[in-house]
């Protein structure tokens, strides 16, 4: 694919960011249907729990010294802190449960006769090590990373700087391999919460240390994949190489470079009808809705997860979307369970793991600079204290803590700025407003969709088995411009629930119920999608339960729905149709 940019059309509204730097030189021009201007770069520098089976308190008071009773009052309230994850104990380390029946893989790392707490600097360093797009590398670099990834395949298989052993950490914190301290049988699990980003960041930091001692070079950095920006659009050739260290084979043959990624990918989803600059337009406006709309850390990291809370109260947009749909745009759907990328237990096996994952950090840095004071990390101390253990370059285990790693530059590193042209890729409304009328009864979707509804469909729950469409309450309308300031409006799918093995996937639509036309990302009646990243239970039946969440204020004021006291709301199943269950859907106010 051809180096792109993108050139001033009347197709994104004007959207700017106080302060951005000027974009990266020597960019060519392309006529794709969005806008980026001169100053659009990147800037660096109480919700619900899910059910638990145990009473939090009486096993935190049974656990005595472990928290401490001065811990159990916070500014959230009496015993609404003082229950952080807390890194697993390694000796008892299992199988994984989250794998899929016909699976065998042992994720365990070696048990270290100690453990270093990492001490956090006083001061940023005065050189940062710079993760630069994967896309624009030399040939030094290029070959200084094969080498590196050369000497860490060559490592015996039991040294926890190994490459098996480096793919090992995200089977073991994702694949159930970890029990919770002080819950014996409910696993640790690391995505659909608010540990997702945290924990990613850290795997990314020790992953690239042992990279960079391998070939005794402090300064190296891991790149990213720009997937964010047209240019970086596709696999980066690196990873393409099949003579190269950074070459997977499990990958899928048909994504293969200049393949442009399909930020919204569900499997087997690929469109003919789609070409690469509209796959480009959607891309873009997939990256605003997911990462501009949400304005709190609730909405952009994940629901919060803590001691004794079971696996996956809901994630947050940037890991919904696009994180998972590039998963399983990446595996291979000809393996068994679309590895390596398409499932968590084997998806540490593939290089361009690390740098899809370098993104998604990056993009944490980004939604922190953006307009709005509620773009801060979470204060709860139950996030700040949550800890996880890691290997080093010296195979020395470190525990760490999530407040540790909120500052990247304490951490040694940064990113080399470039260009957000999703920044002005705002969603536009497809049609005119739509007038609903005051009912809580299913009816069927006039989507224009291969399968239509036949009979109207009354209650939750139910089976997902056919698009949908309902109408739902607003908690108010006509909210003054403080009162958006201080809570979002939030469509939440409640009690989303299907085997893990599988890849679930619909779409999600607001006021779009004669519809006569597809809708597409770049329409504002598109709420999102929900794609899951299989991750499998040994007994293949094996349910999760999980909400998910959508930022809609300023969808509705896009869609001129600000005065209307309902919407339609509807949800059409893409992948495994039939095969989930929705227990309902609502509208909240949250701040």
């Amino acid at each position: 694919m051809a180096s792109l940019v993108l050139t001033s059309t009347s197709f994104c509204p004007s959207f700017r960011t106080p302060g951005d730097a000027k974009p990266t030189k020597g960019i060519r021009k392309s006529n794709i249907a969005c806008k980026i201007t001169s100053d659009q770069t990147d800037q660096q520098s109480s919700s619900t729990s899910s059910p638990r089976k145990y009473d939090r308190r009486d096993v935190l008071l049974g656990l005595g010294g472990l928290y401490g009773m001065a811990g159990l009052s916070t500014v959230n309230g009496p015993l609404a802190s003082a229950a952080p994850i807390q890194a697993p104990d390694l000796s008892k380390c299992h199988l994984p449960d989250d794998v899929p029946p016909t699976v065998h893989v042992e994720c365990c790392p070696p048990v270290a006769p100690k453990i270093i707490d990492y001490t956090p600097p006083a001061h940023i360093p005065s050189k940062l090590r710079v993760r630069l797009p994967a896309h624009t590398l030399d040939k030094e670099y290029i070959d200084k990373y094969n080498i590196a990834m050369e000497r860490m395949r060559a490592l015996p298989d039991d040294d926890p700087r190994s490459f098996t052993q480096q793919a090992m950490v995200h089977c073991a914190y994702c694949n159930g391999a970890y029990d919770q301290i002080g819950f014996p049988d409910i696993n640790i699990q690391v995505h659909n919460c608010w540990l997702f980003l945290p924990f990613h960041r850290w795997q990314l930091y020790f992953y690239e240390r042992i990279l960079g001692s391998l070939i005794n070079d402090p300064t190296f950095a891991l790149p990213f994949w720009n997937w964010d920006h047209p240019e970086g659009m596709r696999m980066p050739d690196i990873f393409a190489d099949p003579t190269s260290s950074l070459y997977d084979e499990n990958r899928n043959p048909n994504h293969q470079p200049p393949v442009v990624v399909d930020l919204d990918y569900t499997k087997g989803a690929d469109d003919p009808t789609i070409d690469d600059k509209q796959q480009i337009i959607h891309n873009l406006s997939i990256m605003y809705r997911q990462v501009v709309t949400p304005k709190t850390a609730e909405l952009f990291f994940g629901l919060p997860y803590r001691a004794g809370d079971q696996p996956n109260p809901g994630m947050g947009a940037l890991e919904r979307m696009p994180h998972n749909n590039l998963h399983i745009w990446g595996g291979n759907p000809n393996n068994p369970n679309n590895e390596d990328l398409g499932h968590f237990y084997s998806s540490g096996r593939d290089p361009l793991f690390y740098s899809l994952h370098a993104n998604v950090d990056r993009i944490w840095n980004i939604w922190k600079t953006l307009p709005g004071d509620k773009r801060t990390d979470f204060s709860d101390s139950d996030w700040l204290e949550t800890s996880f253990v890691f290997y080093d370059e010296k195979k020395q285990l470190v525990r760490v803590k999530v407040k540790d790693a909120v500052d990247t530059r304490l951490l040694g590193y940064t990113y080399e700025k470039r260009p957000l042209p999703w920044l002005n890729c705002k969603p536009e409304s497809r049609k005119a407003k739509v007038t609903t009328t005051a009912s809580n009864i299913l009816v069927p979707s006039a989507r224009a969709v291969e399968k239509k509804v036949t009979t109207p469909l009354t209650a939750f729950p139910l089976m997902l088995d056919n698009p949908i469409s309902t109408v739902v309450p607003r908690p108010k309308k006509r909210r003054s411009k403080k009162e958006k300031d201080d809570a979002e409006e939030v469509l939440i799918i409640k009690g989303v629930e299907f085997e893990e093995t599988l890849s679930v996937s619909f779409a999600v639509y607001v006021n779009d119920e004669d519809q006569t036309e597809t809708i597409r990302p770049d329409n504002s009646e598109f709420a999102g999608s929900f794609t899951s990243v299989p991750s499998g239970k040994k007994d293949s039946h094996e349910k999760t339960k999980t909400d998910v969440l959508f930022a809609i204020t300023e969808l509705l004021e896009d869609l001129d729905a600000e005065d209307d006291d309902t919407v339609v709301v509807t949800l059409v199943p893409r992948n495994e149709v039939g095969k989930v269950k929705i227990d309902g859907i609502k509208i909240e106010l949250r701040s």
